[in-house]
C-alpha cells in the first residue's frame, strides 16, 4: 500500500514524503488515518530529535511519522486479528504504550503516525489494547479522544482528604470550586469541557493573558452555557490584574479547591499555590519543554493547610474508552476546540508555527488538499471558492462551532492528494 506522510528526519527536519507500507501481518491492522490533531507534544518532539525520550535514535535513517492524536478506518486486519478487527470499522489510538524504552506512535515508528494517509497498527499497539474502536458521530472528535483522555486523567489524579478521618477521596472535588491557569489554549479548553459537563465543579475560573484567546473560549464555552447546568464559569485576563492572588481569592471566596496550571512557569506554580483553600490539589499539567525547571510552594502550608501537588501526563486505554464513552453518549462535545482545519501539506509549517501558540486545535484531514483555515475565516475563503462557502453556512448555523455536518460535506467535496 502506498501512503503519504509527514516524517522526521532529526531535530527541525520534517519531511512530506511518499512511500510504500510494508505488507501487514498477521498480527497487525492496515488502517487509513482520516484525521489527526496537531499536539505541542509533537512540536518538542519536533524540535528536540533524537534528544527526545520517546523519538529513536537512528531517525536519519529510519525516520518515523509523526502525529499521534488519529481517528480513521481499518482498511484491511491481519488473519490472526481477523476475528475482531473489520474493514470499515472506525478507531483510534491510544499513543501512550508505557513501553520501558518509552516507545509510542506518533513519535517512534516508521509505519504509524497521525500524518499519514496509511498506516499499518503494528502488534504491540494491539496487544496494550491501544488499538480501540470508535463509534462517533466525526472524525474530528475522534481526533480529540486523546487529548481529552489526558485531561481527563488530570481530573481523575486529583485527590483529597477527609482529615478527620483521613479518607481520601480521588478527583477533583465534586461540587467545589476549580482554576484553570494559562487555561485558554487547547488543553484548557478540553478542561473547560470536563469541569462544566462531567466533573460537578460549582465554580470554574479560566485565566489568561492573551484576551483574543479568552475571546475564543468564552465563545466556544459560554458562560450563559455553564450556568445552565449550574456552573460558575469566569474568564479572567490577568494581565489586567494588579494583585492576581486577592483577586482570585476574593471570587472563590476564600481559595480553590483545585488548580490546573496549563502552562509551564514557575510563578504560575507559585501563584496557584497562594490560591488554594485548605487541601487544596494543585494538578502541574503542563509538560516543560527543558529538563530542569524550578518552582517554589509554601512549605508551611503543605503540612498545615494540607495543600498537594500532583503532575499528570498522558492517559491510559481506560482513558481513552471514558472519553469515548462520553462522546458518544452526548455528555461531551469537544467541537469548540477545533480553531482550524488543513490538509497534511501543511503540518510541517503548523508544527513549526507552534513556538507563537495561536488558536486552539488544528485538524489536519490528510487526504485532503486544502490550506490550512481558521474556523472563523471560512467565509473569507469562501468569497473566492463555493466550497468554503457551504461550509461558512454551516458552521455559522451551528453557533461558529466546527461539526459533524461540516465535516462530511468537507470530505465528500474537498479536493484530494493523489498517491
Amino acid at each position: 500500500m502506498r501512503t503519504k506522510a509527514v516524517r522526521l528526519y532529526g531535530a527541525n527536519d520534517l519531511r512530506i514524503e511518499k512511500f510504500e507500507l510494508p505488507e501487514t501481518g498477521p498480527k497487525e491492522v492496515l488502517i487509513k488515518v482520516v484525521s489527526d490533531s496537531l499536539c505541542a507534544s509533537t512540536y518538542k518532539a519536533v524540535i528536540q530529535g533524537t534528544a527526545h525520550k520517546r523519538v529513536p535514535e537512528d531517525i536519519a535513517e529510519n525516520p518515523v511519522i509523526i502525529g499521534h492524536e488519529m481517528c480513521g478506518t481499518v482498511v484491511k486486519a491481519g488473519s490472526d486479528v481477523a476475528d475482531k478487527w473489520k474493514a470499515g470499522q472506525n478507531i483510534v489510538i491510544q499513543p501512550a504504550l508505557k513501553l520501558d524504552n518509552g516507545h509510542d506512535p506518533g513519535y517512534s515508528y516508521r509505519f504509524i503516525g497521525g500524518n499519514s494517509i496509511y498506516a499499518v497498527v503494528p502488534e504491540i499497539v494491539l496487544e496494550r489494547g491501544c488499538l480501540i474502536s470508535y463509534n462517533g458521530d466525526a472524525f474530528y472528535k475522534g481526533s480529540l479522544v486523546e487529548a481529552i483522555g489526558c485531561v481527563l486523567r488530570a481530573f481523575k489524579g486529583m485527590y483529597h482528604t477527609d482529615y478527620s478521618t483521613y479518607t481520601r477521596t480521588d478527583g477533583a472535588k465534586r461540587g467545589g470550586r476549580l482554576a484553570i491557569l494559562g487555561g485558554a489554549g487547547p488543553m484548557g479548553l478540553a478542561a473547560v469541557e470536563l469541569a462544566v459537563n462531567y466533573a460537578g465543579c460549582k465554580q470554574v475560573v479560566v485565566t489568561d493573558l492573551d484576551q483574543s484567546r479568552l475571546d475564543y473560549a468564552a465563545k466556544m464555552y459560554t458562560v450563559q452555557g455553564a450556568a445552565a447546568k449550574g456552573v460558575d464559569l469566569r474568564y479572567v485576563n490577568t494581565s489586567k490584574i494588579d494583585d492576581v492572588v486577592s483577586y482570585m481569592k476574593d471570587i472563590s471566596e476564600g481559595g480553590f479547591d483545585d488548580v490546573f496550571v496549563m502552562v509551564p512557569v514557575p510563578a504560575l506554580v507559585t501563584q496557584a499555590e497562594a490560591i488554594l483553600g485548605e487541601d487544596g490539589c494543585l494538578n502541574f499539567f503542563a509538560g516543560p519543554p527543558v529538563h530542569e525547571l524550578q518552582g517554589s510552594l509554601n512549605l508551611y502550608r503543605v503540612h498545615y493547610d494540607g495543600i498537594h501537588l500532583i503532575g499528570t501526563a498522558g492517559s491510559i486505554p481506560e482513558d481513552t474508552l471514558d472519553v469515548i464513552h462520553l462522546i458518544e453518549n452526548g455528555t461531551i462535545d469537544p467541537s469548540g476546540m477545533v480553531s482550524h482545519i488543513m490538509g497534511m501539506d501543511c503540518v510541517p509549517d503548523s508544527i513549526f508555527a507552534m513556538k507563537t501558540p495561536s488558536g486552539a486545535k488544528k485538524m489536519c484531514y490528510n487526504e485532503l488538499d486544502i490550506p490550512c483555515i481558521e474556523i472563523a475565516k471560512l467565509s473569507e475563503y469562501g468569497k473566492k471558492d463555493p466550497l468554503y462557502k457551504q461550509l461558512a453556512e454551516i458552521v455559522d448555523n451551528n453557533g461558529g462551532k466546527w461539526c459533524t455536518e461540516a465535516e462530511k460535506y468537507l470530505l465528500e467535496n474537498a479536493p484530494k492528494v493523489s498517491l
